[in-house]
């Protein structure tokens, strides 16, 4: 017991140091990360961002984050797996908090969301987003390519969110659009993996539907999308809702017929050549869950993107 500490959210040695929290105590960070906003020596940032006020059908995708952080306990100190690695032994990684933003004034949430992932990155090399409804991707997005340029946009989703806008709506079903139109995102060299819905529009990006999923490998379907995305920069969302509602059913807009956990995990462990920048998970709305399933397939999420982040910054 001598060895050991509680609370490594606010009693870590280092950035890289081993949590020995119980499962069931401790401050729930992401995976135990030092809860800090100083951003000195941090490779990796996890950030919560707990807005939904533009969801089109159920809310409370705001708790998102507190969900995800609290599912992320069963990621003790074991090696995790399939990566076989302490993920943090050479990655410098924080939970820096969440998101500051005005209730009242949803008219100031994107800037706000955008100047402080600019913050971060001006600091930090990567940055894994806990949402929020998935108009908090527009944002991130125009925060990541100020600083890398156009991207690919990697998105797992029942839903295109090609719905047309204004630029002023605070709209889920839209940042698509407005991210093409707006030259952040590059659709030649973007993808949308699970959809199963219709849009007006799908301005050029790769469709993979989800009868197709279904009817794909995992290994087929990371073709696909390493294939069509190439070796430039990209940026990686994942919808929650993107899986069935049999393994994610706390969500806002569930639509049946969607792949498995299992499944999507596998895709996502054979995206370690994609130059992915920038990442995050959302619209995990606790209040439709049960027994933490939805929590913990968007923690799972994020567990693998850092991962993917860890492998590549070893070489391996």
């Amino acid at each position: 017991m001598a060895k050991k500490t509680i609370d490594h959210a606010f009693t870590a040695g280092s950035l890289t140091s081993a949590a020995t929290d119980p499962t069931f105590a401790g401050a729930l960070s992401f995976m135990r990360r030092r809860f800090t906003k100083d951003l000195s020596g941090v490779d990796t940032v996890v950030w919560g961002i707990p807005f939904d006020a533009a969801t089109s059908n159920r809310p409370g995708a705001r708790f998102g984050p507190q969900a995800i952080r609290r599912a992320s306990a069963i990621f003790d100190n074991d090696p995790q797996y399939p990566f076989d690695r302490d993920l943090f032994a050479e990655m410098a990684v924080i939970d820096y908090g969440d998101c500051l933003m005005d209730y009242g004034n949803h008219q100031e949430t994107p800037a706000a969301i955008e100047a402080q992932a600019k913050t971060i990155l001006d600091a930090a090399d990567f940055l894994l987003t806990l949402g929020g409804d998935h108009f908090v991707t527009w944002p991130l997005l125009k925060a990541h390519a100020a600083k890398h340029g156009p991207l690919a946009l990697v998105q797992f989703d029942a839903h295109q969110d090609t719905w047309f806008d204004d630029n002023r709506r605070i709209d889920h079903g839209s940042f698509v659009a407005r991210a093409v139109r707006d030259g952040i995102i590059d659709p030649a060299r973007s993808i949308q993996v699970g959809i199963r819905t219709h849009a007006p529009d799908d301005f050029g990006i790769k469709l993979v539907y989800g009868h197709e999923v279904e009817e794909m490998t995992a290994g087929e379907i990371a073709k696909v999308i390493t294939d069509h995305v190439g070796g430039g920069p990209a940026y990686l969302t994942f919808d929650i809702d993107c899986l069935d509602p049999a393994f994610a059913p706390g969500t806002g807009t569930p639509v049946a017929g969607g792949p498995s956990s299992a499944k999507i995990l596998s895709v996502l462990r054979k995206l370690g050549s994609l130059d992915i920048r920038g990442a995050d998970v959302v619209e995990v709305a606790p209040a439709y869950d049960h027994a933490d399933i939805t929590a913990i397939a968007g923690a799972t999420v994020a567990m693998y993107m850092l991962g993917l982040r860890a492998e590549q910054k070893s070489g391996r």
